[in-house]
């Protein structure tokens, strides 16, 4: 079947030819992916910038009318598969939906944030990035009854005038963390957007592996913080055999419950990936599920699960029901203090991740999509 049969109108198309002959390392590659700005529903600078990072690695890439980024990479064809491998390329953020007379901007969250983090946060607005900082009603003039919403906060752009404020950052203008990558010790690095430019460095550092024996679609879906938008049209594209879904997954080792800390702590920093066989919309594809595990156990590979009953939802969400039906397994990255400008990972748990799913890919046969 063509790859482009059902692509629902491609807007860009490339076929590389296989001379790249430099591969920028994983940690350069994570902080400049992390670092770059793209708010849902205007991811263009992460995509120009996976764009780049895969050419010459894969064999062909296209980008669907809703931003996706999809590649093939060719496999050895000792498998008669299509495997797809997700991850997003969106990041939480915010939108400019007001400005006040004063040139302080409104705005409405992309995503899930938590607005207790927000007061005198920096941030970066637009194109530009302008920089601005969040406000909030000074504790001389009172308070909101201790109550900290989105609503009663601005941001400040400097400029002292509506007029100045709607000329500077228009209506729908993004806005997003000024955040940039630091190591703190070791292997674990901070920064913002972990959630999912880790799992983009992971898939991209799986599009430079060796071929795996079927083919192979590198997809970079857009908009999955507001909705699994950008996935929503990928198995129609694609129609795999069967679909990975890499994430960010949060990692609270905060305990809700001190008496019962492991019944209340979704995953542990510094254990591995974490394998999800149930998440808030999705359940793990029981063989997929299995060979997984096996691998990881087989190969000495930390891992860990991610535990359901605190776990958002993931790419798999749509994908699995999509078609005649997709099976589906997600493997995450533990996360601490996701969907803030200061999220924390291990470098190590990255390689483990990325050592088990090109691992399992690779041994990877038809009766692993078994039931």
């Amino acid at each position: 079947m063509n790859f482009w049969k059902n692509s629902g109108g491609s807007v860009k198309r490339k076929n590389p030819q296989k001379t790249k002959t430099t591969t920028m390392n994983r940690v350069d590659l994570l902080k400049q992916l992390a670092e770059a700005v793209g708010v849902s529903g205007a991811e263009d600078e992460v995509r120009a910038l996976i764009v780049d990072a895969i050419e010459g690695h894969v064999d062909e890439w296209r980008v669907d009318t809703m931003g996706n980024i999809i590649a093939l990479k060719k496999g050895t064809g000792k498998i008669s598969l299509r495997g797809m491998v997700v991850a997003h390329m969106d990041e939480v953020g915010f939108m400019v939906v007001g400005h006040d007379s004063s040139g302080l901007l409104s705005v409405e969250s992309i995503g899930g944030i938590d607005a207790k983090i927000l007061p005198a946060l920096r941030v970066v607005v637009g194109e530009d990035k302008l920089p601005g900082v969040f406000v909030w009603k000074p504790i001389h003039f009172g308070s909101d009854n201790g109550i900290i919403s989105i609503q009663n906060m601005r941001v400040d752009i400097g400029v002292t005038t509506k007029e100045a404020a709607k000329n500077a950052a228009p209506f729908g203008t993004r806005v997003a963390f000024d955040s940039q990558y630091i190591t703190l010790r070791d292997s674990v690095v901070r920064c913002k957007a972990f959630d999912d430019r880790a799992g983009c460095t992971e898939l991209i550092t799986l599009c430079q592996s060796d071929p795996f024996p079927f083919d192979l679609y590198a997809v970079f879906s857009v908009q999955e913080e507001v909705g699994l938008c950008g996935a929503t049209v990928l198995t129609a594209a694609v129609q795999p055999d069967f679909a990975i879904i890499l994430e960010a997954t949060a990692c609270h080792e905060i305990p809700q419950d001190p008496d019962e800390p492991d019944m209340t702590t979704v995953t542990r920093l510094g254990q591995g990936p974490a394998i999800s066989y149930m998440d808030r919309t999705s359940i793990a594809h029981p063989g997929l599920l299995r060979h997984f595990v096996k691998t990881a156990e087989s190969e000495g590979i930390p891992h860990q699960f991610r535990s359901p009953q605190f776990a958002g939802g993931t790419d798999a969400g749509v994908i699995h029901k999509s078609g005649a039906g997709v099976p589906t397994l997600g493997v995450s990255l533990p996360c601490r203090y996701l969907h803030s400008p200061y999220s924390i990972i291990s470098l190590t748990d990255f390689d483990h991740t990325v050592q088990l799913v090109r691992t399992a890919l690779m041994r990877l046969t038809p009766s692993a999509l078994e039931r």
